[in-house]
């Protein structure tokens, strides 16, 4: 429920997944919520930034859908929470995984991390938070801060700002790389970005996630120009040359 009010939190859900295998370990129900304020050149769901569109849900209701598939999620499994960005609607985050967690749920959260912050009220409610989250992926887009600034509209201080709390705390993280040819994919910046995880203490996993192109039609849809225009995916030999530098093998658990 809200503040000083008997009416649910409600919040704005871009889509459902009912037998997600990719956001988290084991079979995993993932939710989509709206919103996002970063315009990331190889955004693939560009249709998920805007705050005022997406289906209306309380928390009750969608934790009410999300159990129906409980029985598929065995020992690893459970629920993510993606967007957008899910820390974008954190009374609505607050209230549902305090009820998930009160069912015993898995959950993980995935976000850019960009909306972090320890002013209040918002830090606050992200320390209240962790008391619900087992797992965080973390999309560190790159470590560049001009090059993340060009390639999703925003500086990365906080983002790296909220690994670093995140390691302070130990919660658990997975850490997601988006490599795109240009810009994310260049052998000084991932060299950087290992240094930075390596002084990371929570980190499990290190996923390099390569450039598609399958979200384009969404662009022309809205009417917007598609800003990578020519930018084919990665090789498979800058692929393997990413994880190499991320040292991604290193990190064993839930590998399986």
């Amino acid at each position: 429920m809200s503040e000083n009010s008997n009416q649910p939190v409600m919040g704005r859900v871009y889509s459902l997944e009912s037998f997600g295998s990719v956001d988290g370990p084991g079979v995993r129900f993932v939710i989509f919520l709206q919103g996002c304020a970063m315009r990331c050149k190889f955004c693939h769901n560009a249709d998920s930034w805007d705050m005022q569109k997406g289906d209306l849900y309380s928390s009750d209701e969608l934790l009410k859908k999300a159990l129906r598939f409980r029985s598929y999620w065995a020992e690893k499994g459970g629920i993510t929470i993606s967007g957008g960005e899910p820390l974008l609607q954190m009374d609505f985050l607050l209230d549902f995984c305090k009820k998930a967690k009160a069912e015993g749920v898995d959950i993980t959260i995935d976000s850019s991390g960009n909306p972090f912050t320890r002013k209040e009220p918002f830090f606050s409610k992200f320390q209240e938070l962790m008391n619900y989250v087992d797992l965080f992926l973390l999309d560190i887009k790159e470590i560049d801060d001009e090059i993340h600034k060009d390639l999703t509209g925003c500086s990365n201080g906080n983002i790296l700002e909220m690994a670093q709390y995140l390691s302070e705390i130990g919660k658990p993280v997975w850490i997601r790389h988006v490599l795109v040819p240009e810009y994310s994919d260049k052998d000084e910046d991932l060299k950087k970005l290992d240094a930075f995880i390596k002084t990371l203490k929570n980190v499990e996993r290190v996923e390099v996630l390569p450039y598609h192109t399958l979200g384009v039609f969404k662009w022309q849809e809205l009417g917007l120009d598609y800003p990578l225009e020519g930018i084919n995916p990665p090789s498979k030999e800058r692929i393997a040359n990413a994880n190499e530098l991320l040292h991604t093998a290193d990190y064993t658990k839930y590998l399986g």
